[in-house]
Parts: C-alpha cells; sequence; structure tokens
C-alpha cells in the first residue's frame, strides 16, 4: 500500500473528537445491519485464530508447518466441507445468516471453485455474526465441529492417496 493511499485511509476512519481521543461512529456492531462481506472478513479472522490455537495440541516448535497447516484449514475449499459438515447442526435463523453471506456479490476465487468460494464466505458470515452477537458459546460449538469435519476429511484424503 503506497503512502498516499494509506493517508486517505486514516483521513477517512480516524477523526480526532476534541480531547486528544479518537471519535467513534459506531456505539455497537449491529451485525443484522451490516454488509455480509463484512461479517466474512469478522468471520474469517475468528475461524484463522481458532485453528491456530487448536493446531498447538498437536504441534507446538514449528512455526512453518503451523502456517502451511493452518492456510490449508481455513481454505474456501475446506470450509465449504466443514459447512456441509454442520450444516444439519445450524438453527433456522443461522441458515438465513449463511445464505446471506453466501449470496453476496464478491471477488473471483483464486483457489477455489465458484460455489465453494460462496459457500465459505457464507460460513464465515454465519462465524463472524455470533461472534459480533457475542453468542460465544455457540461459535465455539460450531467452530470446533468444523474443525472435527476438516481434520477427519484431511485424515480420509491422505488415507485414500496412500492407497493409490
Amino acid at each position: 500500500m503506497r503512502f498516499e493511499h494509506l493517508k486517505k485511509l486514516v483521513d477517512m476512519m480516524f477523526v480526532p473528537d476534541g480531547s486528544n481521543g479518537i471519535l467513534q461512529r459506531y456505539e455497537k456492531a449491529d451485525a443484522r445491519e451490516m454488509n455480509p462481506l463484512v461479517l466474512a472478513y469478522v468471520g474469517d479472522a475468528y475461524f484463522h485464530l481458532f485453528v491456530r490455537g487448536k493446531l498447538l495440541a498437536y504441534e507446538q516448535s514449528k512455526v512453518q508447518v503451523l502456517n502451511q497447516f493452518s492456510a490449508q484449514i481455513v481454505s474456501a475449499v475446506w470450509q465449504a466441507k466443514a459447512y456441509r459438515g454442520i450444516e444439519a447442526m445450524l438453527t433456522e435463523e443461522e441458515q438465513n445468516v449463511y445464505r446471506r453471506g453466501r449470496n453476496a456479490k464478491s471477488r473471483t476465487p483464486h483457489s477455489s471453485t465458484m460455489a465453494e468460494y460462496h459457500m465459505s464466505t457464507g460460513f464465515e458470515a454465519l462465524l463472524g455474526t455470533l461472534y459480533l452477537e457475542e453468542s460465544y458459546e455457540r461459535l465455539y460449538e460450531l467452530a470446533e465441529a468444523s474443525f472435527q469435519v476438516i481434520s477427519m476429511g484431511m485424515m480420509e484424503e491422505t488415507k485414500e492417496a496412500r492407497m493409490k
């Protein structure tokens, strides 16, 4: 990012409040009113941190391995598989949040199909909504179930590859 671009962003986001602080535009983050891509942005950050924390139960010394493995787990391909695995657990309201995220207009994916990318965006929007609504128990429950779906799927894929 060029300095001029950064300067414009700072000017747009941060406004002095007159008492050595920064004026906040919003009192609260209302997930129902937010752009679904913003919800996915928050959900993506949450799932990244969740996965990184979970991986510490399996590896604690090789940061490059942790980074590569976590990047694979949080990819659109695996998030789409995770969603399929937890879909039956979702309430009607959660399915509506997912659909809103899935149907949001977004960029073209690089390493997944368009369908997988949209599914993963819906999945992330669901996690972001739960986080912003402070539904932490439900958020953890769905993230844990998703991690299990992904890890079991990865083990199955590597088992099949060894058999070939």
